[in-house]
């Protein structure tokens, strides 16, 4: 079992940078692939970005492709997702997900989550 615990989340206004971190306890974070999913307000949860557990693969919504990057760092035993030029409609709770499986887009393959990290962009 992966326990997840996601930062990072804020108010940034549109256009800026955001860096969320998602901090893993357990011995075999360094097994899982992990993504990020989120939430916007009044909305379906959505996939976000995954990596595989050697951080080689990943995937990607493709309306986020080129802003977002999803990257992990095993020794410290967490994921990140940098954030560009963000927009408002990027605002969302965002959550951190886990999976002994493969880098799929679909929530239903994540069996472990975290609380969730609230971004806000201002327009």
């Amino acid at each position: 079992q992966v326990q997840l615990v996601e930062s990072g989340g804020g108010l940034v206004p549109a256009g800026g940078s955001l860096r969320l971190s998602c901090a893993a306890s357990g011995r075999t974070f360094k097994n899982a692939a992990m993504a990020w999913f989120r939430q916007p307000p009044g909305k379906e949860r959505e996939f976000v970005a995954a990596v595989s557990w050697s951080g080689l693969a990943t995937n990607y919504a493709n309306s986020l492709k080129g802003r977002f990057t999803i990257s992990r760092d095993n020794a410290k035993n967490t994921v990140y997702l940098q954030m560009n030029s963000l927009k408002p409609e990027d605002t969302a709770v965002y959550y951190c997900a886990s999976t002994y499986s493969s880098i799929y887009s679909s929530g239903a393959a994540y069996g472990n989550w975290g609380q969730g990290t609230q971004v806000t962009v201002s327009s």
